[in-house]
């Protein structure tokens, strides 16, 4: 029968206007469950109205960090480090399976040749040749079921886009808070050298004060312990420093650079600056957050995979067509009186599969049970994360207050106590006692500094910057 490609293109286009029903559920973002205010212990009173999004808009990470050590830290990272590269290549892999699943939605078609010779009954050779554009069991979509495996290949895309983001921000954070321990850490070594200096000093002078019976065994045996408290310091905050590198290292991908070991200056966590940062309401996480962008696009995706699963019940149509010439002599190919098409669609009903079809269905509905709960649960863990950075921020920077004053205090008794001592009126003992609490108090107080800078960072992260 001869037809013309137009005729052929035909039944392909009505079959295709016919399809794009689905059986696929109404998506509904579930209600968050989370009050939509901040609790009071987290200091919401004094946090700023959040009006809009526009006005609440987080800064990225070069507009929060405004040290050149860190951002040259975490350019680094960004470039170097494997979780991140891991991420990108899991996004490059659901972009492919996104683009396979839209593939399926149009025919494929492929140019075929088939030849052969059988014997007929008196013996002779007959010969068939046939060549052409073929379309081979092309699924006819009247159901959605190929639509709704697309539409859950784009939410797995999507949901693989944010994970990629949020590794990216937790990569951002992370550069941060252990650049701020390297500091910590170098401004504790440093004090603890000088601790010990000064002590072994100390230690030398009571030394001749004993041999000339100037003071008393116990006094002695004081400042031998305080000098034996600081080098157990001193050691303790070497590995300190060189474990808080190797973290460090292994974010950056490399190893630090000379240039960047100069920067480890005590005085640098003291200086540090960073902006205030307004929390807005409960509710603007969930655009923020990119973990909760992934959570709620993993839950359309199983939304999805329930049409897919519900149109396994119905007919599936598959159509097989194919343009092209025939001929008995592999020379009469292509000539004219030789072209034709087929046509040959196919319809399967299921009547009887033991309940597979039903097994499936029940799965999807409880994936989609599943995803609804890990989709509430990572916005109670947001909420929850960012409600103990607020607290943070409100108590660390009254310890922090309060920290500064009593290390102030410390070394102006260890001064008057010096004083004191030179005119004869304290101690050996009293002297030895408040150089003791002061270097408690420096110590805690670069922890506490410490702490308020990390919490600092860990609220940008956990109200969705760092992009």
């Amino acid at each position: 029968m001869n037809k013309t490609s137009s005729t052929l293109l035909a039944p392909l286009a009505a079959a295709l206007l016919l399809s794009g029903c689905s059986l696929m559920p109404a998506y509904e973002r579930p209600t968050a469950p989370v009050p939509t205010q901040w609790p009071a212990s987290a200091g919401a009173a004094a946090q700023p109205a959040a009006s809009n999004a526009a006005t609440d808009q987080l800064p990225d990470w070069q507009g929060f960090f405004s040290d050149a050590a860190l951002r040259q830290l975490i350019e680094t990272a960004l470039a170097q480090n494997r979780d991140l590269r891991v991420a990108a290549l899991n996004l490059e892999q659901a972009r492919a399976q996104l683009g396979l699943r839209r593939a399926e939605q149009w025919p494929g078609v492929g140019l075929a040749i088939n030849g052969s010779r059988t014997p007929n009954n008196s013996g002779d050779i007959t010969s068939n040749y046939s060549g052409g554009l073929l379309v081979s069991a092309y699924e006819l979509d009247f159901f959605g079921r190929v639509a709704s495996l697309k539409e859950q290949a784009l939410a797995q895309y999507l949901a693989s886009e944010a994970g990629r983001q949020s590794v990216r921000i937790s990569l951002v954070a992370a550069v941060a808070q252990s650049w701020l321990a390297l500091l910590a850490d170098q401004a504790q070594l440093e004090l603890a050298q000088q601790t010990l200096r000064t002590r072994e000093a100390s230690l030398g002078l009571i030394k001749l004060r004993f041999e000339h019976g100037a003071t008393s065994e116990l006094e002695l045996s004081q400042a031998e312990s305080l000098v034996e408290n600081a080098r157990v310091t001193l050691a303790q905050f070497e590995r300190q420093r060189a474990q808080d590198e190797n973290a460090l290292t292994l974010l950056l991908g490399q190893p630090l650079d000379g240039a960047l070991r100069a920067e480890l200056a005590p005085g640098r966590l003291t200086g540090l600056q960073l902006p205030t940062l307004a929390a807005g309401l409960p509710s603007q996480l969930l655009t923020r957050r990119p973990d909760i962008v992934q959570a709620e696009q993993q839950l359309i995706a199983a939304n999805a995979n329930i049409g897919a699963a519900r149109a396994a019940f119905f007919p599936r149509i598959s159509l097989t067509t194919g343009i092209g010439s025939a001929s008995g002599e592999l020379s009469g190919l292509f000539k004219d009186g030789s072209w034709g098409f087929t046509l040959a669609p196919q319809l399967l009903l299921p009547i009887f599969d033991a309940g597979r079809n039903q097994a499936g269905l029940d799965s999807a509905r409880a994936g989609r049970e599943a995803a609804v709960a890990q989709y509430e649960k990572a916005i109670q863990v947001a909420f929850r994360e960012v409600a103990d950075a607020l607290a943070g921020r409100e108590t660390l920077a009254r310890q922090l207050q309060a920290q500064q004053a009593q290390t102030a205090a410390d070394a102006r008794r260890f001064e008057l106590t010096e004083r004191r001592l030179q005119h004869g009126v304290a101690s050996q003992l009293d002297w030895l006692d408040a150089q003791r609490s002061l270097f408690a108090s420096q110590q805690a107080l670069t922890q506490t500094r410490l702490a308020y800078w990390q919490n600092q960072v860990t609220l940008y992260k956990v109200l969705g910057g760092g992009a």
